[in-house]
């Protein structure tokens, strides 16, 4: 883990409920911190039981000012985000420079993200991952479920990694779904529930699909790493899925005893692999 800089952990916090993870890991080591609860976006009953500000995410110089009343150092950006249109961010002075100067328009999810840290960066606060804040996170290598892949879903995964790979390269999304070496399905803007929902549509007969989800190639480790669920193993089983491999040391398993859990009830498998596509011993994880 980072070594916490002095000052406030500012908590940017979209959907979900990775954020009240951060908020709760702050608690238990007695560290300050602050809520930037986004409009629209933030819906846990912990993010707004805690010290906080509503913002949208056009507001930067409001952002800016309030943080160093607060007296903030680190930054961690966590939760769902849909990604809004250019004319509802309604940007204010401060981020209509940002939307000048990176050319907003043309960047992919991580290419814009990694331009709001290095902005954020620019104002002097200094930007940390999640798995920085709330120990016990990221996936492990091997096997984590009861049950593992057979040859057939090895042969999904390895062409799961190969798409999305391919998919990364370009920042499109960080998740694809394949049935016995045909791809399904791949993640764009929708997000990986509604991928899985549509490809449900899709389930050819005999053994089902993989979902495959790993970081882009060139993701900042700081933020937006793929995420997994209880809930996306119960969305993974109900598109007639028979398995999930995620990136070792490169995945968030929110809660990861209840998203094992819900694996071995749907009978499902659930594997961590290295960089390499291995299940392999966590040493190996970069």
């Amino acid at each position: 883990m980072a070594e916490p800089a002095a000052g406030t952990l500012a908590i940017v916090a979209g959907g979900g409920e990775i954020p009240a993870l951060a908020i709760e890991a702050c608690e238990r080591a007695g560290r300050p911190y602050f809520v930037f609860a986004l409009e629209g976006h933030a819906d846990h009953p912990a993010v707004f039981a805690a010290r906080h500000e509503v913002i949208r995410i056009g507001a930067a110089g409001r952002f800016v000012k309030r943080a160093r009343e607060e007296g903030v150092g680190d930054v961690v950006m966590v939760g769902r985000v849909r990604r809004p249109a250019l004319r509802q961010i309604r940007p204010d002075a401060r981020a209509a420079a940002f939307v000048a100067r990176f050319a907003v328009k043309s960047l992919g999810d991580d290419g814009l993200l990694r331009a709001v840290a290095a902005e954020l960066e620019r104002f002097g606060f200094r930007v940390v991952g999640i798995q920085d804040i709330v120990a016990g996170l990221l996936a492990p290598a091997g096997t984590l479920s009861r049950t593992g892949p057979d040859e057939q879903a090895q042969r999904d995964i390895a062409r799961g990694l190969e798409i999305a790979r391919s998919l990364g390269n370009l920042d499109v999304g960080q998740a694809v779904v394949v049935q016995q070496s045909l791809v399904l399905g791949v993640e764009a803007i929708e997000g990986t529930d509604a991928l899985l929902e549509r490809c449900a549509g899709f389930r050819r007969d005999g053994p089902g699909g993989v979902l495959v989800k790993i970081r882009k190639s060139r993701q900042d480790r700081r933020i937006d790493l793929p995420t997994v669920g209880a809930a996306t193993v119960e969305n993974a089983a109900a598109a007639g899925l028979r398995g999930i491999a995620v990136e070792a040391g490169g995945t968030i398993l929110v809660n990861r005893d209840a998203v094992v859990a819900a694996a071995d009830k749907a009978g499902l498998f659930l594997v961590g692999l290295t960089p390499d596509g291995d299940e392999a011993d966590a040493e190996r994880i970069a």
